[in-house]
Parts: C-alpha cells; sequence; structure tokens
C-alpha cells in the first residue's frame, strides 16, 4: 500500500506518455537540476560558513561517495 496517496498519478503518467523521447530527456534533465539545487540548498544550510565553490564541491564528493556505495 502507498503510504501516501497520489490522486493525480494517473493524469501525471498520461501527460508523461504523450512527450516525445526529446520531451522526456529534458523533462528528465530538468528534474535532474531541481533535485541538485535542492542538494545544494540542504548542504548550504548546514554549512552556512561554506562558499558557492565550497558548497559545489560537497555536494559532488557527496555524491560520488553515495555512487561508489551502490555500485
Amino acid at each position: 500500500m502507498d503510504p501516501k496517496p497520489r490522486p493525480n498519478l494517473d493524469l501525471q503518467v498520461a501527460i508523461l506518455r504523450r512527450l516525445s523521447p526529446e520531451q522526456r530527456l529534458a523533462k528528465a534533465l530538468e528534474l535532474e537540476e531541481l533535485v541538485r539545487e535542492a542538494h545544494r540548498a540542504g548542504l548550504s544550510r548546514r554549512n552556512p560558513g561554506l562558499a558557492d565553490d565550497e558548497i559545489r564541491r560537497l555536494a559532488a564528493a557527496e555524491v560520488l561517495q553515495w555512487a561508489r556505495r551502490n555500485s
């Protein structure tokens, strides 16, 4: 059982299925960037003294660490 109700899931799936492969890729890349921004924002909140370039390096290091653990 899904713990969170998703009343619009069927509609969302139908819309995504109507997209061309190029549109699906563009949407996936857009969503990936949103996830990256959210990740960096969380790191920035937890490390308020770090500069933007340091936050980006820390984010990249965390992603690499995750990838190594899960490969």
